[in-house]
Protein backbone atom coordinates (compact mmCIF):
# COMPACT_ATOMS: atom_id res chain seq x y z
CA UNK A 1 0.00 0.00 0.00
CA UNK A 2 0.97 3.69 -0.16
CA UNK A 3 1.37 5.87 2.61
CA UNK A 4 -1.94 5.05 4.43
CA UNK A 5 -5.44 3.42 3.25
CA UNK A 6 -6.85 3.87 -0.26
CA UNK A 7 -10.37 3.71 -1.38
CA UNK A 8 -12.08 4.71 -4.86
CA UNK A 9 -15.38 6.50 -4.98
CA UNK A 10 -17.59 7.05 -7.53
CA UNK A 11 -19.84 10.00 -8.06
CA UNK A 12 -22.67 11.04 -10.47
CA UNK A 13 -24.64 13.97 -11.57
CA UNK A 14 -27.85 12.15 -12.80
CA UNK A 15 -29.15 15.37 -13.68
CA UNK A 16 -27.74 18.33 -16.20
CA UNK A 17 -28.62 20.96 -13.65
CA UNK A 18 -27.60 19.04 -10.62
CA UNK A 19 -24.27 18.37 -8.61
CA UNK A 20 -21.93 15.41 -8.69
CA UNK A 21 -23.85 13.15 -5.85
CA UNK A 22 -21.68 10.33 -4.11
CA UNK A 23 -23.08 6.67 -5.66
CA UNK A 24 -20.13 4.21 -4.28
CA UNK A 25 -16.83 3.77 -2.18
CA UNK A 26 -15.07 0.85 -2.82
CA UNK A 27 -11.40 -0.11 -2.33
CA UNK A 28 -11.60 -1.84 -5.92
CA UNK A 29 -10.25 0.33 -8.22
CA UNK A 30 -11.46 -2.05 -11.13
CA UNK A 31 -14.70 -2.04 -9.71
CA UNK A 32 -15.19 1.63 -9.14
CA UNK A 33 -14.03 2.03 -12.82
CA UNK A 34 -16.62 -0.22 -13.76
CA UNK A 35 -19.86 1.32 -12.03
CA UNK A 36 -18.57 4.49 -13.98
CA UNK A 37 -19.30 3.30 -16.89
CA UNK A 38 -22.93 1.40 -15.38
CA UNK A 39 -24.28 5.17 -14.48
CA UNK A 40 -23.14 6.40 -17.35
CA UNK A 41 -25.55 3.45 -19.71
CA UNK A 42 -28.46 4.13 -17.35
CA UNK A 43 -28.45 7.58 -17.85
CA UNK A 44 -26.43 9.86 -15.34
CA UNK A 45 -24.95 12.87 -17.27
CA UNK A 46 -21.52 12.78 -16.12
CA UNK A 47 -18.95 10.77 -13.57
CA UNK A 48 -16.18 11.14 -11.59
CA UNK A 49 -13.84 8.33 -9.92
CA UNK A 50 -11.20 9.61 -7.51
CA UNK A 51 -8.74 8.10 -5.50
CA UNK A 52 -8.66 8.79 -1.76
CA UNK A 53 -5.27 8.22 0.22
CA UNK A 54 -5.76 8.48 3.78
CA UNK A 55 -2.41 10.39 6.08
CA UNK A 56 -2.18 8.02 9.44
CA UNK A 57 -0.72 10.87 10.74
CA UNK A 58 -3.17 13.75 10.06
CA UNK A 59 -6.30 11.80 10.07
CA UNK A 60 -7.09 13.74 6.60
CA UNK A 61 -7.79 11.97 3.06
CA UNK A 62 -6.07 13.45 -0.09
CA UNK A 63 -7.78 13.07 -3.50
CA UNK A 64 -6.97 12.47 -7.13
CA UNK A 65 -9.60 12.53 -10.04
CA UNK A 66 -8.53 9.28 -11.98
CA UNK A 67 -11.58 9.53 -14.19
CA UNK A 68 -14.34 12.28 -15.53
CA UNK A 69 -16.73 11.70 -18.39
CA UNK A 70 -19.61 12.68 -19.50
CA UNK A 71 -21.49 15.80 -19.96
CA UNK A 72 -19.92 19.30 -18.53
CA UNK A 73 -22.14 21.11 -15.86
CA UNK A 74 -23.58 24.27 -17.04
CA UNK A 75 -20.93 26.84 -16.86
CA UNK A 76 -21.83 29.17 -13.54
CA UNK A 77 -21.07 32.99 -12.50
CA UNK A 78 -17.54 33.25 -11.23
CA UNK A 79 -17.36 33.79 -7.51
CA UNK A 80 -14.62 36.01 -5.87
CA UNK A 81 -11.74 33.74 -4.96
CA UNK A 82 -11.59 33.26 -1.23
CA UNK A 83 -8.84 31.94 0.63
CA UNK A 84 -9.25 28.39 1.85
CA UNK A 85 -11.54 27.51 4.32
CA UNK A 86 -11.99 24.28 6.28
CA UNK A 87 -12.74 20.70 4.50
CA UNK A 88 -17.11 21.68 5.49
CA UNK A 89 -17.84 25.11 4.44
CA UNK A 90 -21.70 24.13 3.79
CA UNK A 91 -24.10 22.08 5.85
CA UNK A 92 -24.68 19.52 3.11
CA UNK A 93 -20.60 18.79 3.12
CA UNK A 94 -21.33 17.54 6.78
CA UNK A 95 -23.21 14.25 5.04
CA UNK A 96 -19.91 13.20 3.49
CA UNK A 97 -18.42 9.76 4.61
CA UNK A 98 -15.60 11.41 5.45
CA UNK A 99 -17.21 14.34 7.67
CA UNK A 100 -19.68 11.11 9.37
CA UNK A 101 -15.95 9.32 10.24
CA UNK A 102 -15.21 12.98 11.88
CA UNK A 103 -18.29 13.30 13.47
CA UNK A 104 -17.80 9.37 15.25
CA UNK A 105 -14.11 10.90 16.71
CA UNK A 106 -15.73 13.83 17.91
CA UNK A 107 -18.52 12.74 19.69
CA UNK A 108 -18.49 9.22 20.32
CA UNK A 109 -18.98 9.88 23.92
CA UNK A 110 -21.93 11.48 23.74
CA UNK A 111 -23.34 9.29 20.17
CA UNK A 112 -22.66 6.51 22.59
CA UNK A 113 -24.70 7.69 25.64
CA UNK A 114 -27.80 8.64 23.09
CA UNK A 115 -27.61 5.25 21.07
CA UNK A 116 -26.96 7.00 18.06
CA UNK A 117 -25.00 7.07 14.95
CA UNK A 118 -23.79 10.23 13.25
CA UNK A 119 -26.31 9.64 10.29
CA UNK A 120 -29.50 9.93 12.52
CA UNK A 121 -27.49 12.84 14.28
CA UNK A 122 -27.62 14.48 10.77
CA UNK A 123 -30.96 13.80 9.85
CA UNK A 124 -33.27 14.18 13.35
CA UNK A 125 -33.68 17.33 14.34
CA UNK A 126 -34.76 16.37 17.58
CA UNK A 127 -31.27 15.19 18.26
CA UNK A 128 -29.55 17.74 16.37
CA UNK A 129 -31.44 19.95 19.19
CA UNK A 130 -30.19 17.87 22.13
CA UNK A 131 -26.94 18.40 20.59
CA UNK A 132 -27.01 22.07 20.73
CA UNK A 133 -28.05 22.48 23.84
CA UNK A 134 -25.52 20.03 25.63
CA UNK A 135 -23.22 22.87 25.28
CA UNK A 136 -20.15 21.32 26.53
CA UNK A 137 -20.32 17.99 24.35
CA UNK A 138 -20.62 20.25 20.79
CA UNK A 139 -17.86 22.78 22.30
CA UNK A 140 -15.05 20.39 23.35
CA UNK A 141 -16.34 18.54 19.60
CA UNK A 142 -15.10 21.90 17.90
CA UNK A 143 -12.10 23.03 20.21
CA UNK A 144 -10.41 19.21 19.16
CA UNK A 145 -11.15 20.10 15.19
CA UNK A 146 -10.44 23.35 15.06
CA UNK A 147 -6.65 23.17 16.76
CA UNK A 148 -5.07 21.27 14.28
CA UNK A 149 -7.27 22.66 11.33
CA UNK A 150 -6.01 26.29 12.76
CA UNK A 151 -2.76 24.77 12.40
CA UNK A 152 -3.06 23.54 8.94
CA UNK A 153 -4.47 27.05 7.55
CA UNK A 154 -1.68 29.30 9.81
CA UNK A 155 -5.08 30.88 10.45
CA UNK A 156 -6.09 31.94 14.41
CA UNK A 157 -7.97 29.07 16.47
CA UNK A 158 -10.69 31.42 17.23
CA UNK A 159 -11.32 32.40 13.69
CA UNK A 160 -11.76 28.87 12.66
CA UNK A 161 -13.91 28.49 15.69
CA UNK A 162 -16.47 31.15 14.49
CA UNK A 163 -16.38 29.38 11.40
CA UNK A 164 -17.24 26.27 12.45
CA UNK A 165 -19.55 27.43 14.45
CA UNK A 166 -21.80 29.32 11.71
CA UNK A 167 -21.75 26.14 10.11
CA UNK A 168 -23.51 24.14 12.62
CA UNK A 169 -26.11 26.65 13.45
CA UNK A 170 -26.81 26.57 9.37
CA UNK A 171 -26.85 22.85 9.34
CA UNK A 172 -29.00 22.77 12.70
CA UNK A 173 -31.52 25.37 11.35
CA UNK A 174 -31.55 24.43 8.19
CA UNK A 175 -32.92 20.62 9.70
CA UNK A 176 -34.80 21.77 12.05
CA UNK A 177 -36.70 24.07 9.53
CA UNK A 178 -37.27 21.02 7.13
CA UNK A 179 -38.41 19.09 9.80
CA UNK A 180 -40.98 21.24 10.61
CA UNK A 181 -42.19 21.92 6.90
CA UNK A 182 -42.49 18.52 6.18
CA UNK A 183 -39.81 17.94 3.20
CA UNK A 184 -38.35 14.87 5.57
CA UNK A 185 -39.82 11.59 4.30
CA UNK A 186 -42.02 10.39 6.78
CA UNK A 187 -43.42 6.76 6.66
CA UNK A 188 -46.15 7.33 9.23
CA UNK A 189 -48.13 8.77 6.05
CA UNK A 190 -46.12 7.30 3.23
CA UNK A 191 -44.88 3.86 2.72
CA UNK A 192 -40.85 3.31 2.33
CA UNK A 193 -40.87 2.18 -1.13
CA UNK A 194 -43.12 4.93 -2.21
CA UNK A 195 -40.85 7.89 -0.87
CA UNK A 196 -38.09 6.15 -2.44
CA UNK A 197 -39.58 6.22 -6.30
CA UNK A 198 -41.18 10.01 -5.41
CA UNK A 199 -37.52 11.33 -3.98
CA UNK A 200 -35.69 9.33 -6.74
CA UNK A 201 -34.72 12.47 -8.88
CA UNK A 202 -34.89 15.19 -6.27
CA UNK A 203 -31.59 16.87 -5.86
CA UNK A 204 -31.54 16.49 -2.14
CA UNK A 205 -33.45 12.66 -2.34
CA UNK A 206 -31.04 10.86 -0.29
CA UNK A 207 -30.79 13.48 2.74
CA UNK A 208 -34.99 13.53 2.92
CA UNK A 209 -35.25 9.85 2.80
CA UNK A 210 -32.69 9.76 5.46
CA UNK A 211 -34.89 12.42 7.63
CA UNK A 212 -37.26 9.28 7.37
CA UNK A 213 -35.47 6.37 7.90
CA UNK A 214 -33.74 8.20 11.07
CA UNK A 215 -37.28 9.24 12.26
CA UNK A 216 -38.24 6.02 12.01
CA UNK A 217 -35.23 4.12 14.29
CA UNK A 218 -35.80 7.06 16.75
CA UNK A 219 -37.76 4.79 19.68
CA UNK A 220 -35.36 2.28 18.90
CA UNK A 221 -33.79 1.45 22.26
CA UNK A 222 -30.74 -1.04 21.60
CA UNK A 223 -28.36 -1.52 18.56
CA UNK A 224 -29.53 -4.83 17.80
CA UNK A 225 -33.79 -3.06 17.56
CA UNK A 226 -32.03 -0.26 15.05
CA UNK A 227 -30.48 -3.06 13.10
CA UNK A 228 -33.79 -5.12 12.64
CA UNK A 229 -35.01 -1.78 11.91
CA UNK A 230 -32.93 -0.98 9.06
CA UNK A 231 -33.77 -4.76 7.66
CA UNK A 232 -37.45 -4.35 7.60
CA UNK A 233 -36.89 -1.19 5.46
CA UNK A 234 -34.47 -3.53 3.59
CA UNK A 235 -37.38 -5.80 2.75
CA UNK A 236 -39.96 -3.21 1.88
CA UNK A 237 -37.55 -1.47 -0.56
CA UNK A 238 -38.90 -1.17 -3.98
CA UNK A 239 -38.49 -3.90 -6.32
CA UNK A 240 -37.58 -1.18 -9.19
CA UNK A 241 -33.49 -0.86 -9.91
CA UNK A 242 -32.94 2.73 -9.65
CA UNK A 243 -35.08 3.68 -6.25
CA UNK A 244 -34.30 0.29 -4.96
CA UNK A 245 -30.33 1.94 -5.45
CA UNK A 246 -31.65 4.78 -3.85
CA UNK A 247 -32.90 2.74 -0.77
CA UNK A 248 -30.03 0.94 -0.03
CA UNK A 249 -27.52 3.80 -0.05
CA UNK A 250 -29.32 5.21 2.88
CA UNK A 251 -29.87 2.51 4.84
CA UNK A 252 -26.16 1.48 4.93
CA UNK A 253 -25.45 4.96 5.94
CA UNK A 254 -26.29 4.29 10.01
CA UNK A 255 -25.84 0.45 9.24
CA UNK A 256 -22.08 0.49 8.49
CA UNK A 257 -21.61 3.14 11.30
CA UNK A 258 -23.72 1.21 14.11
CA UNK A 259 -21.14 -1.78 12.67
CA UNK A 260 -18.29 0.27 13.16
CA UNK A 261 -19.34 1.15 16.37
CA UNK A 262 -17.31 -0.77 19.78
CA UNK A 263 -20.91 -0.51 21.50
CA UNK A 264 -23.20 -1.60 17.87
CA UNK A 265 -20.73 -4.41 17.47
CA UNK A 266 -20.57 -5.82 21.22
CA UNK A 267 -24.12 -5.67 21.47
CA UNK A 268 -24.67 -6.95 18.18
CA UNK A 269 -22.75 -10.55 18.86
CA UNK A 270 -22.35 -10.53 22.35
CA UNK A 271 -20.44 -8.68 25.12
CA UNK A 272 -18.70 -11.84 26.28
CA UNK A 273 -16.74 -12.46 22.99
CA UNK A 274 -13.02 -11.23 23.18
CA UNK A 275 -11.29 -9.45 20.24
CA UNK A 276 -10.59 -12.68 18.44
CA UNK A 277 -14.11 -13.99 18.78
CA UNK A 278 -15.78 -10.41 17.77
CA UNK A 279 -13.51 -10.59 14.17
CA UNK A 280 -14.24 -13.76 13.97
CA UNK A 281 -18.26 -13.77 13.84
CA UNK A 282 -17.57 -9.88 11.70
CA UNK A 283 -16.23 -12.18 9.34
CA UNK A 284 -18.64 -14.37 9.45
CA UNK A 285 -21.47 -11.53 9.01
CA UNK A 286 -19.54 -10.60 6.29
CA UNK A 287 -17.87 -13.60 4.57
CA UNK A 288 -21.12 -15.81 5.64
CA UNK A 289 -21.02 -18.29 2.64
CA UNK A 290 -17.12 -18.38 2.19
CA UNK A 291 -17.48 -19.56 5.91
CA UNK A 292 -19.74 -22.50 5.46
CA UNK A 293 -17.98 -23.67 2.48
CA UNK A 294 -14.64 -23.64 4.91
CA UNK A 295 -16.57 -25.53 7.84
CA UNK A 296 -17.05 -28.18 4.90
CA UNK A 297 -13.87 -28.93 4.83
CA UNK A 298 -12.23 -27.76 8.09
CA UNK A 299 -13.89 -28.99 11.27
CA UNK A 300 -12.20 -26.63 13.50
CA UNK A 301 -13.73 -23.93 11.67
CA UNK A 302 -17.13 -24.02 13.69
CA UNK A 303 -15.26 -24.18 16.78
CA UNK A 304 -13.29 -20.85 16.52
CA UNK A 305 -15.82 -18.78 14.50
CA UNK A 306 -18.98 -18.77 16.80
CA UNK A 307 -22.35 -18.78 15.50
CA UNK A 308 -24.70 -16.04 14.61
CA UNK A 309 -28.01 -15.06 16.68
CA UNK A 310 -30.56 -12.22 16.30
CA UNK A 311 -30.40 -9.32 14.29
CA UNK A 312 -26.77 -10.85 13.18
CA UNK A 313 -28.27 -13.76 11.89
CA UNK A 314 -30.45 -11.50 9.63
CA UNK A 315 -28.44 -9.88 8.65
CA UNK A 316 -25.78 -12.15 7.81
CA UNK A 317 -28.63 -13.33 4.90
CA UNK A 318 -28.72 -9.52 3.51
CA UNK A 319 -25.10 -9.58 3.49
CA UNK A 320 -25.06 -13.05 1.07
CA UNK A 321 -26.23 -10.80 -1.69
CA UNK A 322 -25.15 -7.43 -3.78
CA UNK A 323 -26.56 -5.16 -1.33
CA UNK A 324 -24.27 -3.45 1.46
CA UNK A 325 -21.72 -3.71 -0.44
CA UNK A 326 -19.92 -0.44 1.52
CA UNK A 327 -20.92 -2.09 5.10
CA UNK A 328 -18.81 -5.40 4.26
CA UNK A 329 -16.37 -3.73 3.12
CA UNK A 330 -16.22 -1.47 6.45
CA UNK A 331 -16.46 -4.43 8.54
CA UNK A 332 -13.73 -5.88 6.68
CA UNK A 333 -11.17 -2.61 7.38
CA UNK A 334 -12.38 -3.04 10.87
CA UNK A 335 -11.41 -6.73 10.81
CA UNK A 336 -7.54 -6.07 8.70
CA UNK A 337 -6.83 -2.94 11.53
CA UNK A 338 -7.38 -5.10 14.55
CA UNK A 339 -5.58 -7.76 12.95
CA UNK A 340 -2.46 -4.95 11.67
CA UNK A 341 -2.55 -3.75 15.55
CA UNK A 342 -1.01 -4.91 18.57
CA UNK A 343 -3.78 -6.52 20.23
CA UNK A 344 -3.81 -9.86 21.58
CA UNK A 345 -6.85 -11.67 19.91
CA UNK A 346 -6.62 -14.03 22.97
CA UNK A 347 -4.84 -12.75 25.32
CA UNK A 348 -5.30 -16.06 27.79
CA UNK A 349 -4.45 -18.50 25.21
CA UNK A 350 -1.73 -18.15 22.50
CA UNK A 351 -2.24 -21.37 21.01
CA UNK A 352 -6.18 -20.49 20.69
CA UNK A 353 -4.98 -17.02 19.26
CA UNK A 354 -2.95 -18.88 16.98
CA UNK A 355 -6.69 -21.02 15.69
CA UNK A 356 -8.48 -17.73 15.40
CA UNK A 357 -5.94 -16.22 13.08
CA UNK A 358 -5.86 -19.30 10.68
CA UNK A 359 -9.44 -19.39 10.60
CA UNK A 360 -9.42 -15.55 9.82
CA UNK A 361 -6.88 -16.06 7.15
CA UNK A 362 -8.50 -18.89 5.58
CA UNK A 363 -12.38 -17.28 5.65
CA UNK A 364 -10.89 -13.94 4.62
CA UNK A 365 -8.99 -14.77 1.86
CA UNK A 366 -11.47 -17.45 0.67
CA UNK A 367 -14.18 -13.86 0.43
CA UNK A 368 -11.51 -11.57 -0.97
CA UNK A 369 -12.92 -9.28 -3.73
CA UNK A 370 -16.59 -9.15 -1.72
CA UNK A 371 -14.99 -7.70 1.49
CA UNK A 372 -11.01 -6.46 0.46
CA UNK A 373 -8.24 -7.60 -1.77
CA UNK A 374 -5.97 -9.86 -1.47
CA UNK A 375 -2.80 -7.66 -0.87
CA UNK A 376 -4.71 -6.09 1.81
CA UNK A 377 -5.26 -9.42 3.60
CA UNK A 378 -1.83 -10.71 2.96
CA UNK A 379 -0.32 -7.17 4.40
CA UNK A 380 -1.94 -7.41 7.36
CA UNK A 381 -1.17 -10.77 8.23
CA UNK A 382 2.54 -10.39 7.73
CA UNK A 383 2.20 -7.69 10.20
CA UNK A 384 0.71 -9.68 12.43
CA UNK A 385 2.98 -12.28 12.16
CA UNK A 386 5.77 -9.97 13.47
CA UNK A 387 3.90 -9.98 16.90
CA UNK A 388 3.74 -13.84 16.60
CA UNK A 389 7.43 -14.03 16.67
CA UNK A 390 7.91 -12.07 19.69
CA UNK A 391 9.98 -12.88 22.35
CA UNK A 392 6.64 -12.15 24.31
CA UNK A 393 4.35 -14.05 22.11
CA UNK A 394 6.78 -17.25 21.90
CA UNK A 395 7.67 -17.37 25.50
CA UNK A 396 3.29 -17.53 25.97
CA UNK A 397 3.08 -19.88 23.13
CA UNK A 398 5.46 -21.99 25.25
CA UNK A 399 3.88 -21.63 28.70
CA UNK A 400 2.54 -24.76 28.57
CA UNK A 401 4.99 -27.55 27.50
CA UNK A 402 6.74 -29.46 29.90
CA UNK A 403 9.30 -31.04 28.02
CA UNK A 404 12.01 -29.99 25.14
CA UNK A 405 9.77 -32.08 22.52
CA UNK A 406 6.87 -30.08 23.65
CA UNK A 407 8.06 -26.58 23.42
CA UNK A 408 9.93 -27.50 19.34
CA UNK A 409 6.48 -28.49 18.76
CA UNK A 410 4.77 -25.18 20.00
CA UNK A 411 7.17 -23.23 17.51
CA UNK A 412 6.94 -25.43 14.62
CA UNK A 413 3.24 -24.76 15.44
CA UNK A 414 3.89 -21.08 15.22
CA UNK A 415 6.08 -21.34 11.94
CA UNK A 416 3.46 -23.00 10.12
CA UNK A 417 1.08 -20.12 11.03
CA UNK A 418 3.09 -17.02 10.30
CA UNK A 419 3.87 -15.27 6.74
CA UNK A 420 6.40 -13.03 5.56
CA UNK A 421 10.16 -14.03 4.12
CA UNK A 422 11.33 -12.01 7.11
CA UNK A 423 8.78 -13.37 10.01
CA UNK A 424 9.46 -17.14 8.68
CA UNK A 425 13.11 -16.53 8.67
CA UNK A 426 12.91 -15.35 12.65
CA UNK A 427 10.39 -18.31 13.05
CA UNK A 428 13.33 -20.66 12.28
CA UNK A 429 15.87 -18.91 14.61
CA UNK A 430 13.96 -19.46 17.43
CA UNK A 431 13.48 -23.47 15.97
CA UNK A 432 16.79 -23.72 15.20
CA UNK A 433 17.65 -21.92 19.03
CA UNK A 434 15.68 -24.53 20.57
CA UNK A 435 16.07 -28.09 18.41
CA UNK A 436 20.41 -27.09 18.60
CA UNK A 437 19.82 -26.24 23.24
CA UNK A 438 21.33 -28.94 25.09
CA UNK A 439 18.09 -29.58 26.97
CA UNK A 440 16.64 -30.78 23.66
CA UNK A 441 19.73 -32.93 22.87
CA UNK A 442 19.49 -34.65 26.63
CA UNK A 443 16.17 -35.20 26.41
CA UNK A 444 16.83 -37.36 23.12
CA UNK A 445 19.77 -38.90 24.53
CA UNK A 446 18.25 -39.87 28.01
CA UNK A 447 18.14 -44.15 28.47
CA UNK A 448 14.77 -43.52 29.96
CA UNK A 449 12.47 -43.80 26.94
CA UNK A 450 13.26 -46.74 23.86
CA UNK A 451 15.95 -45.44 21.38
CA UNK A 452 13.42 -46.61 18.49
CA UNK A 453 11.14 -44.76 20.06
CA UNK A 454 13.12 -41.17 20.23
CA UNK A 455 14.68 -41.67 16.82
CA UNK A 456 10.81 -41.79 15.59
CA UNK A 457 10.16 -39.01 17.21
CA UNK A 458 13.26 -37.17 15.37
CA UNK A 459 12.17 -38.61 12.00
CA UNK A 460 8.34 -36.80 12.34
CA UNK A 461 10.11 -33.64 13.29
CA UNK A 462 12.27 -34.02 10.59
CA UNK A 463 9.36 -34.75 8.00
CA UNK A 464 7.18 -31.75 9.81
CA UNK A 465 9.93 -29.22 9.45
CA UNK A 466 10.31 -30.38 5.45
CA UNK A 467 6.78 -29.50 5.10
CA UNK A 468 7.02 -25.60 6.67
CA UNK A 469 7.53 -22.47 4.89
CA UNK A 470 11.03 -21.54 6.04
CA UNK A 471 14.41 -20.44 3.83
CA UNK A 472 16.27 -23.19 2.35
CA UNK A 473 19.23 -22.29 4.52
CA UNK A 474 17.71 -22.88 8.02
CA UNK A 475 15.84 -25.77 6.62
CA UNK A 476 18.43 -27.43 6.11
CA UNK A 477 20.16 -26.34 8.88
CA UNK A 478 17.27 -27.64 11.42
CA UNK A 479 17.13 -31.38 9.38
CA UNK A 480 21.25 -31.61 9.52
CA UNK A 481 20.50 -31.17 13.45
CA UNK A 482 18.10 -33.90 13.76
CA UNK A 483 19.89 -36.36 11.64
CA UNK A 484 23.23 -35.12 13.33
CA UNK A 485 21.15 -35.88 17.26
CA UNK A 486 19.98 -39.26 15.55
CA UNK A 487 22.81 -40.35 14.68
CA UNK A 488 24.04 -39.64 18.19
CA UNK A 489 20.99 -41.85 19.48
CA UNK A 490 21.51 -44.68 17.38
CA UNK A 491 25.58 -45.31 18.12
CA UNK A 492 24.28 -44.75 22.23
CA UNK A 493 21.67 -47.22 22.01
CA UNK A 494 23.92 -49.46 18.95
CA UNK A 495 20.57 -49.61 17.58
CA UNK A 496 21.77 -50.68 13.96
CA UNK A 497 24.35 -53.54 15.17
CA UNK A 498 21.34 -55.05 17.69
CA UNK A 499 18.77 -55.32 14.56
CA UNK A 500 21.64 -56.65 12.64
CA UNK A 501 22.24 -59.37 15.27
CA UNK A 502 18.58 -60.06 16.58
CA UNK A 503 16.92 -63.29 16.52
CA UNK A 504 13.91 -61.44 14.18
CA UNK A 505 13.45 -63.36 10.37
CA UNK A 506 15.86 -61.62 7.80
CA UNK A 507 13.17 -60.39 5.93
CA UNK A 508 12.35 -58.89 8.88
CA UNK A 509 15.20 -57.18 10.25
CA UNK A 510 15.82 -56.01 6.51
CA UNK A 511 12.38 -54.18 6.50
CA UNK A 512 13.21 -52.35 9.78
CA UNK A 513 16.53 -51.39 8.67
CA UNK A 514 15.18 -50.22 5.29
CA UNK A 515 12.57 -47.75 6.81
CA UNK A 516 15.29 -46.53 9.07
CA UNK A 517 17.41 -45.96 5.89
CA UNK A 518 14.46 -43.88 4.38
CA UNK A 519 13.69 -41.96 6.97
CA UNK A 520 10.69 -43.43 8.11
CA UNK A 521 11.79 -44.60 11.58
CA UNK A 522 14.76 -42.60 12.18
CA UNK A 523 15.76 -39.26 10.61
CA UNK A 524 18.31 -39.17 7.47
CA UNK A 525 21.30 -38.45 8.32
CA UNK A 526 24.24 -40.57 10.21
CA UNK A 527 21.75 -43.22 11.28
CA UNK A 528 20.03 -43.19 8.27
CA UNK A 529 23.09 -44.28 6.36
CA UNK A 530 24.43 -46.90 8.77
CA UNK A 531 21.06 -48.25 8.37
CA UNK A 532 21.32 -48.19 4.53
CA UNK A 533 24.73 -49.80 4.66
CA UNK A 534 23.40 -52.95 7.19
CA UNK A 535 20.38 -52.91 5.11
CA UNK A 536 22.58 -53.79 1.86
CA UNK A 537 24.87 -56.04 3.94
CA UNK A 538 22.12 -57.83 4.96
CA UNK A 539 20.35 -58.16 2.08
CA UNK A 540 23.20 -59.80 0.04
CA UNK A 541 23.58 -62.82 2.58
CA UNK A 542 22.28 -66.14 1.38
CA UNK A 543 19.68 -66.49 3.92
CA UNK A 544 17.54 -63.71 2.90
CA UNK A 545 17.86 -64.37 -0.95
CA UNK A 546 16.60 -67.79 0.11
CA UNK A 547 13.70 -66.41 2.63
CA UNK A 548 12.59 -63.90 -0.58
CA UNK A 549 13.04 -66.89 -3.07
CA UNK A 550 10.15 -68.19 -1.01
CA UNK A 551 8.16 -65.19 -0.74
CA UNK A 552 7.54 -63.24 -4.30
CA UNK A 553 4.55 -61.45 -2.11
CA UNK A 554 7.55 -60.13 0.29
CA UNK A 555 9.73 -58.99 -2.19
CA UNK A 556 6.75 -56.95 -3.96
CA UNK A 557 5.96 -55.25 -0.59
CA UNK A 558 9.96 -54.33 -0.05
CA UNK A 559 10.59 -53.85 -3.54
CA UNK A 560 9.86 -50.09 -3.31
CA UNK A 561 11.80 -49.79 0.11
CA UNK A 562 14.82 -51.01 -1.47
CA UNK A 563 14.17 -49.42 -4.69
CA UNK A 564 14.20 -45.98 -2.87
CA UNK A 565 17.04 -46.92 -0.31
CA UNK A 566 18.95 -46.93 -3.73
Amino acid sequence: MSNGQIHFEVFARRQQNGSLALEMATEDRARAMAYAEELLESGSCAVRVSKEVLDEDTGEYSSVTILTKGVAAPKRSKAPLEEAGPPCVAPADLYSVHARQRIVRLLEGWLGRNTATPFELLHRPDLAEKLEASGTDLQHAVQKIAIPEAQAKGVSVHEVIRTFNSLIERAIERLIKDGRRGALADFKTEPFAVACARLLDEPEGAYRLGGGVAAYLADAKTWGDKIDRLLDLADCAPADPRPRALAFEVLEQPLGEILGSKAGVAELLGPDLDLGGSLAALTRLAAGPAVEMLEKVDPTIPRVMPPLEGAARRLSRWMEGSYFQAVRMAIGRRVIAEIKSARRLRPSDANAEIDVLRALAMALTAGAGKMLSGDDIRDAFIERSSMLISAEFVTAAMGGATTAQAEVRALLRLAENVTGQGNKSQAAQWLIGSVTALRFEREMRHPAEPPMGRLGVLADLQRAFGRVDLPDADRQALAKRLGDLGGMVEADANVVASLTRSTMPPVQRLTHLLKMALGESAPLGPAATRAKDAAVKLGKSPDIRADLAKAPEVIERLRPLMQAAG
